[in-house]
């Protein structure tokens, strides 16, 4: 199947039979601006499928009822979703399984809710599903056209400042550090960590001459774009 481009917010069901689990990724994927469905079995999953039209499947590999890889097939012959397992085995043998069964990506649980977060973006970035446009209050970036406006105010940003935003953006409301914004605006950590300072600085000026400020320093974490 092709992949459907989104004008919108990334559709992700969370099926995981751990209800304050569940709940918690689904609130944690809502809260950077997906729209997340949480259900906690797989009984009825071709409906759900077909009904919520996922773009990404986070899906617990040990679930009551059906076997996990069994439902991974379902999705990946019912839709065109990509799919994040999750499972408490953390076997070498259990990982190639699933990832041959057709998933595109795994993660050991206890997991950090930040890498599940940055895990299921990437899997979305691949399939081409992360959202052509990204708001955040008055803040409107467009990852297609490379536009951004703030309060229908073009910002004119550079290149760096555009992705900075970006990534602000997805993680709204979040405290990121300087390595965090290095890895994913510059796509590596070695590296001065005064030059995030010196375009947090730019991009923070060029958003506040069309409005109030958004772009708050955490002493001694980093940064967050206030949601």
């Amino acid at each position: 199947m092709n992949a459907r481009p989104r004008a919108g917010a990334a559709r992700v069901l969370v099926v995981e039979d751990s209800s304050s689990i569940g709940t918690a990724v689904a609130a944690a994927l809502e809260h950077v601006g997906h729209i997340a469905l949480h259900v906690v079995d797989g009984r009825d999953l071709e409906t759900t499928l077909t009904q919520f039209a996922p773009d990404l499947v986070v899906l617990d590999l040990m679930l009551p009822g059906r076997d996990g890889i069994e439902l991974l097939a379902v999705v990946k012959s019912s839709s065109d979703a990509g799919v994040l397992l999750l499972t408490a085995r953390d076997g070498v043998a259990d990982r190639v399984n699933g990832l041959q069964a057709g998933a595109d990506d795994y993660l050991v649980k206890p997991f950090d809710m930040q890498e599940l977060i940055a895990r299921a973006a990437a899997v979305l970035r691949r399939l081409g599903r992360t959202p052509s446009t990204i708001r955040s209050g008055d803040i409107l970036v467009d990852s297609e056209s490379g536009a951004a406006t703030r309060n229908g105010q073009d910002l004119q940003l550079t290149s760096t400042e555009w992705r900075l935003l970006i990534y602000l953006a997805q993680q709204r409301g979040r405290t990121v550090s300087k390595t965090q914004i290095l890895t994913q605006v510059w796509g590596y950590d070695n590296y001065d960590p005064n030059v995030v300072e010196v375009h947090v600085s730019a991009l923070r000026k060029k958003l506040e001459n069309h409005g109030p400020r958004v772009i708050d320093t955490v002493r001694g974490i980093g940064y967050v774009l206030q949601s």
